[in-house]
């Protein structure tokens, strides 16, 4: 007996989903609302997936993640030329 699969794969990958999110709101987003935005593409997406893949692209040199209050992060594109300092770089 076949059982259809749960999970479906998308064929856009969620890198181009979040980059192309930013870019309709001017570059930058609270983490939340990204999410909630997302989800629309992506339903099945859990908030731990989500910020594996802001770290890829933070470390990837795409997007700068920066907390705001303990719950809330804001979310946006590093523009050509525009350099953030890391922990020790002071």
């Amino acid at each position: 007996m076949y059982v259809a699969p749960t999970r479906m794969w998308s064929p856009v990958p969620l890198r181009n989903i979040i980059l192309e999110i930013l870019m309709k709101h001017r570059g930058v987003m609270i983490d939340t609302d990204l999410f909630d935005n997302i989800v629309r593409y992506y339903s099945d997406l859990s908030f731990n997936e989500f910020n594996k893949e802001l770290m890829r692209l933070e470390i990837d040199g795409l997007l700068y993640v920066s907390p705001i209050t303990k719950t809330k992060r804001k979310v946006e594109i590093i523009k050509p030329g525009q350099n953030y300092m890391g922990v020790s770089e002071d």
